[in-house]
C-alpha cells in the first residue's frame, strides 16, 4: 500500500512535469548561427536578450520600452526593419542588463497584447549587427513573404498575395466592359483585394 507521503510526492512530480516552465526558451535555433548546438544552448543558458515577434508595423520603440521595462531593466532596443525601405517590420531584439530579467519577461511578458495582438517573446543567443533586416525576399520578414491573410496590422495582404492583387486589378481595368473576364482572372489570382469581414484573430499565424 502506498502511503500518504510517497503519494504526495509522486504527484508533485508529475505535476512539475506536466506544466510547463514559462521561461523556458523554444527549441528554434537560427540558421544563420555561428557555432554548434552546444554553443548556442550555453548562448541561451546565459542571455540578456529577448527575439520579440508577431508585431504590428506601427507599434513604436517608446510602446515598446513601456511593457518590457515591467519585467527588468532594459539596455537597450534593436527594431526589426525591412531591409528594403528600413521601416518596422514586425519584430525586434530587446537587451535587459540580467539573464533573470530576460527569463522575468518571458514569464510575464510573453503572451500579453500590444496593439491588439499577442506578444511573442524567445530568449536569444544575443544581437549582432545585421539581424535586425528581414531575411525575406522583399526585405520583410519571411512569415510575410507568402502569407494569405490580410493583416492590417502588418501591412495588408502578403507580399506574394499583394502582387497577385494587384496583377488583378490591372487584368480587370484591361478587361473593363467584357462581361465577367475580370472577375474571373481575378478569382483565379485569389480573390478580391477588400479586407475580408472576418475578425483579425482568425488572421494571426503566431
Amino acid at each position: 500500500m502506498v502511503s500518504a507521503t510517497t503519494f504526495d510526492s509522486n504527484m508533485l512530480d508529475d505535476m512539475f512535469t506536466i506544466v510547463p516552465r514559462l521561461d523556458r526558451p523554444s527549441t528554434y535555433k537560427d540558421h544563420q548561427y555561428q557555432g554548434t548546438t552546444e554553443q548556442w544552448n550555453a548562448d541561451i543558458a546565459k542571455s540578456t536578450t529577448l527575439y520579440v515577434g508577431n508585431l504590428s508595423f506601427y507599434t513604436t520603440e517608446e510602446q515598446l520600452y513601456e511593457v518590457f521595462s515591467k519585467a527588468g531593466e532594459i539596455k537597450r532596443i534593436i527594431m526589426g526593419l525591412s531591409r528594403q525601405n528600413k521601416t518596422p517590420c514586425g519584430f525586434c531584439f530587446v537587451e535587459y542588463y540580467t539573464h533573470d530579467s530576460a527569463l522575468e519577461c518571458m514569464k510575464y511578458v510573453n503572451g500579453t497584447k500590444l496593439d491588439d495582438r499577442i506578444i511573442r517573446t524567445d530568449i536569444d543567443p544575443g544581437f549582432r549587427e545585421g539581424r535586425q533586416f528581414g531575411r525575406g525576399r522583399s526585405g520583410g520578414q519571411v512569415r510575410d513573404e507568402y502569407r494569405q491573410e490580410y493583416d492590417e496590422g502588418r501591412g495588408g495582404w502578403g507580399y506574394v498575395r499583394a502582387k497577385q492583387e494587384e496583377g488583378g486589378r490591372n487584368q480587370d481595368d484591361s478587361y473593363d466592359g467584357m462581361s465577367g473576364a475580370g472577375k474571373g482572372i481575378n478569382n483565379r489570382l485569389g480573390g478580391s483585394a477588400r479586407p475580408s469581414s472576418h475578425g483579425d484573430g482568425e488572421y494571426r499565424d503566431d
